[in-house]
Parts: C-alpha cells; structure tokens; sequence
C-alpha cells in the first residue's frame, strides 16, 4: 500500500506602501497569486517562507504573523497541498525571481480577481474581511 500525505507550503500577504504584492506565475497553474512555495525538509515555516519571499519578491518580511491554514484538497489542482499563510509588511527593492514571473502591487479594491491562481481569492477575502488573523 502506497502511503500519501499532502505537501505543505507557505504564502504570505504582503503589504508594501499601502499595497498587496502579488506575482503573476511562469509554470502552471498560470496567473497571479500570493507569493509562496513549499517547506524543504529540515525548515521551519517561519524560515521557509522567508526564504520563499526572497526568492520569488526580492523582498524582506516585517511584523511577519500566521494568519490561517488552508486545506481543502481540491486548492491546488496538482495535488493536496496544504498551505501555512503569514501576513507581513515588505521591505526591500521588489524583484520577480525564481518561479515568479512578474511581481506587482494592488490596491485591495483592485485585485485581479479573475485571474488569482488557487483559492486565493478566498484567502484574500478572508484577509481583507478580517477574519481568522490580522487583517
């Protein structure tokens, strides 16, 4: 018998002067999200999603809080993945690096709603509602 278990990963919202920084994806599934990527072995959450944001924004975290967990196996149409999301503000010059093909900031009115990747828009909602964490 095969044994499987869901992959864990870690997003966090960012605000940068007034803005939520989103990236918009080079593999698939295409379109913006929230900058974020999986644990390695061996990482806390707190180091991997440092590591992550670095890597895909450029940018360094402050005030960086858990916000909530999502699970629903269906979130991520590769596999069940369950993502850690953290809130932060940003710091740093914005750069698109590793799997982030552009990095960009919206205003909370003016999310690309349509074309969030995952269930990000829930988790935006979420944010922006204020529930489960710092909003």
């Amino acid at each position: 018998m095969e044994y499987r278990q869901p992959k864990l990963a870690v997003d966090c919202i960012i605000s940068l002067d007034g803005r939520i920084v989103l990236v918009r994806r080079k593999n698939e599934p295409h379109g913006w999200a929230i900058p974020g990527g999986f644990v390695d072995y061996g990482e806390t959450l707190e180091q991997a999603v440092r590591r992550e944001m670095r890597e895909e924004t450029g940018l360094e975290l402050d005030r960086l809080r858990q916000f909530h967990a999502y699970s629903d196996p269906a979130r991520d149409p590769r596999w069940h993945c369950v993502s850690l999301v953290f809130t932060a503000q940003g710091r740093g010059e914005m750069k698109a690096g590793d799997d982030a093909a552009e990095c960009g900031l919206f205003l909370p009115g003016e999310l690309p709603r349509s074309e969030l990747a995952f269930d990000h828009e829930r988790v935006l909602e979420d944010f922006l509602a204020g529930r489960y964490g710092p909003g």
